[in-house]
């Protein structure tokens, strides 16, 4: 069985850090793109950060120079490191894996973990 489990989460005021991790288990981990989704009320849910299989990074616009992405291989786990937090980056955070192949993509999701960003 395959499962994430996000924790890391909280309420913390304007301008504090806070550092998601997600722990997998059930899957080869070193083969899948890992990433930090979101999502707010009464919107959609959007991608935060992505880390390939190979290390590569992307993240959002929104998050840039703010939020750093990592994984440590070893214990199969990625991270979401959250700087300067901002009133408009409260959500549920979602950790994702992704599998891609030629003929075929599989995802799994974990239960998500609270983040409010309030005064």
């Amino acid at each position: 069985q395959v499962q994430l489990v996000e924790s890391g989460g909280g309420l913390v005021q304007p301008g504090a850090s806070l550092r998601l991790s997600c722990a997998a288990s059930g899957i080869i981990f070193s083969l899948y793109d890992m990433g930090w989704y979101r999502q707010a009320p009464g919107k959609q849910r959007e991608l935060v950060a992505v880390i390939t299989s190979g290390g590569t990074t992307n993240s959002a616009d929104s998050v840039k120079g703010r939020f750093t992405i990592s994984r440590d291989n070893a214990k199969n786990t990625v991270a979401l490191q959250m700087n300067t937090l901002k009133p408009e980056d409260t959500a549920v955070y979602y950790c994702n894996a992704e599998r891609r192949t030629r003929t075929f993509r599989e995802g799994y999701w974990g239960q998500g973990t609270q983040v409010t960003v309030s005064s």
